[in-house]
């Protein structure tokens, strides 16, 4: 269920305003401590660097924190059972929906903070499948039926202004999911359309079709252990993977010990293993959230690794692929988050931060 979110303190800074702390600007450029952002009137990067290197604008205002870098894109969230300007508050810049209905999702697109939300739309399925039996039963769902309903509905999709499609592929408690050529169907559509495909499948059968099929990305780590010529062939296309390892792993088990062996197989072999937490499920809230980044530290990233696959490796996914600024730049728009701590050495430090800031707006929880 939506839950209401406490508002922000938002205020629009017309001088200006200075961001200071240990600056981590992305990029290739190394972490410096005591730094400063300088942001013009504009909204825009001005100037950046050690703070007894870098001329201050008379008058502007300075928030201090204990660390100053740019905010994390999550690659999987369903808004429908969280919020946007919580997300924003927690420390997310930018996030992509894979799954609500049609209304909802362009709403979100629309009215969207911090350059917008990418959305999908209902998610894909054949007929009587998942989720539509499930928490999806009031429009998350659309059915396809043939590969001739495959393309009219990434059609009608595509003209209603979805970022992205997404196709799913799950099997549990016997429910029905697509053949081969519907989903082979949906990306040759989406593809047509510009559009790129989604998909979530757990089990390496499904990944298997979903290769086969063209599909871009897959939503979710397969919970299922994936056999070496699998995580090849993933290796192979570049396929990305959006992580959602906290949630998969919450109910510990099979399962926990396969999305886990699986994220390491995928990271070890080179796979893009994207952050994404899969807002709306189990384990999940909103904002960062720092178990994801640990599971994606220890699957092989790295705590650096981990942050950048939120920051920088989330952001070119399907439906985000430039919009988000992923370092700090000057000349740059200014979209940074301020925390109280350096969240490499204290994870934590995502759980409340001190402010985000969005070209000439500084806002505070």
């Amino acid at each position: 269920m939506t839950s209401a979110e406490p508002s922000a303190s938002v205020q629009t800074r017309t001088r200006g305003y200075v961001l200071r702390g240990r600056l981590w600007p992305g990029g290739d450029e190394p972490a410096v401590d005591d730094a400063v952002v300088v942001v013009d009137v504009d909204g825009v990067v001005a100037a950046y660097g050690p703070a007894h290197l870098v001329d201050l604008p008379e008058g502007a205002p300075v928030v201090e924190g204990g660390w100053v870098g740019p905010g994390v894109v999550d690659a999987h969230v369903h808004l429908a059972f969280g919020s946007v300007e919580g997300m924003v508050r927690g420390g997310v810049v930018g996030m992509r929906d894979l799954g609500a209905p049609l209304e909802d999702a362009t709403s979100w697109r629309v009215g969207g903070a911090v350059g917008g939300v990418a959305v999908a739309g209902p998610i894909l399925t054949a007929p009587g499948g998942y989720p539509s039996r499930s928490w999806g039963a009031r429009g998350f769902a659309r059915f396809l039926g043939s590969p001739a309903e495959a393309r009219r509905a990434v059609e009608s999709l595509a003209a209603a202004g979805v970022d992205v499609v997404k196709v799913a592929l799950e099997p549990a408690d016997g429910l029905p999911v697509p053949p081969l050529d519907v989903v082979s169907a949906v990306v040759a559509a989406a593809h047509d359309e510009g559009l790129g495909v989604v998909c979530h499948a757990l089990t390496a059968e499904l990944v298997a079709r979903a290769l086969d099929a063209g599909v871009d990305e897959l939503a979710h780590m397969p919970v299922e252990r994936l056999p070496t010529h699998l995580v090849a062939q993933l290796a192979l296309a570049g396929t990305p993977v959006v992580g959602t390892l906290h949630t998969l792993t919450a109910a510990g088990g099979d399962q926990e010990l396969g999305v886990l062996a699986n994220a390491r197989a995928l990271v070890g072999a080179g796979v893009p293993v994207l952050y994404g937490t899969d807002l709306g499920n189990e384990a999940t809230s909103t904002g960062v959230d720092p178990v994801e980044l640990t599971l994606l530290a220890e699957a092989g990233l790295g705590a650096e690794g981990a942050l950048r696959a939120a920051v920088e490796g989330a952001a070119t996914v399907h439906g985000l692929r430039g919009r988000y600024p992923t370092t700090i730049r000057v000349g740059q728009p200014a979209q940074a988050v301020v925390l109280g701590a350096d969240p490499l050495a204290q994870p934590q430090a995502w759980a409340s931060p001190v402010a985000w800031v969005v070209g000439t707006e500084v806002a505070r929880p």
